[in-house]
């Protein structure tokens, strides 16, 4: 089940998670890591398109190497995410339509961004299939990133800064991708300003929710969406969605955040003596 989770596609939008990313970073359904356009209402949100079969995401993982979550002594309860409409239409570049309050709203996630240097919390990811789970997160700027989930599902999502692993535990294997050619970057950089280093698509906001929408072309991928999900009224991350370039979208909604705790460097190591891999270069 968990090969599944890392076939063509859904590995792009898994370098996320992130997330989801972060965000997410998070995954498509597991390293895709930033809902709606313009948000819906949590009551009211559709459910994502289901996935064919072959990508059907059945993850839930947890590594030896986690580190215990000690984020506030009352941790939140899992949010509900909010899942994107899937027949939402964006259009090209919005650029030169922006008005000034999306032009400043899209600063006030650039500036939140970039004033980020560690993060730790839990998350909820919603798969292309409806499926949900759980796990932890550990992000240390620039570039540096580990995604776990819950047993039993033996997947681990590592960025050393440079590289993405997908590592099974399980198998005893990992599969290596270039970390500048996730979404996670975006997430992951030191500093950003979103409007200038991104093709941002759309910029909504409602009393809940500001969300920003980046788009990538890349010629042998195939296009793909990160929507970043910032709270209106608290300017905190609260989820990304990553939309493939065959159009489904996974969802992280990350909780219980601590952008104070400190974090174990050893955690964004990417082991290539027990896990082979492709090391980068």
């Amino acid at each position: 089940m968990a090969r599944d989770f890392v076939v063509p596609g859904l590995r792009t939008a898994l370098a996320l998670l992130i997330a989801a990313a972060v965000a997410s970073v998070s995954t498509p359904s597991a390293a895709q890591l930033f809902s709606t356009t313009p948000s819906p209402p949590a009551v009211a949100v559709p459910m994502p398109k289901p996935a064919p079969k072959a990508r059907r995401l059945q993850m839930t993982a947890s590594d030896p190497q986690k580190a215990q979550m000690t984020t506030g002594a009352t941790p939140a309860a899992p949010p509900n995410p909010v899942i994107p409409d899937p027949h939402r239409n964006i259009p090209a570049n919005l650029f030169a339509t922006f008005d000034a309050n999306q032009k400043a709203q899209a600063a006030k996630v650039s500036s939140y961004l970039s004033s980020l240097q560690t993060l730790v919390g839990n998350f909820v990811q919603v798969g292309p299939d409806g499926s949900k789970t759980k796990g932890d997160f550990y992000i240390q700027k620039p570039g540096k990133l580990r995604f776990e989930y819950d047993d039993p599902s033996p997947i681990a999502i590592i960025a050393d800064g440079s590289s993405l692993a997908v590592r099974d535990r399980k198998l005893a294997t990992q599969d290596i991708y270039p970390l500048s050619q996730t979404p996670l970057r975006f997430l992951l950089s030191d500093r950003i300003d979103l409007l200038k280093d991104t093709n941002v698509v759309s910029v909504t906001s409602d009393e809940v929710y500001i969300s920003v929408t980046i788009e990538e072309k890349q010629a042998l991928i195939g296009t793909s969406r990160l929507m970043l999900m910032i709270g209106t009224k608290d300017g905190q991350l609260k989820q990304w969605t990553v939309t493939d370039p065959q159009g489904y979208d996974t969802t992280v909604a990350v909780y219980n955040l601590d952008a104070n705790k400190k974090v174990d460097p050893g955690l964004f190591k990417i082991d290539f003596t027990t896990y082979p891999g492709t090391p980068p270069g």
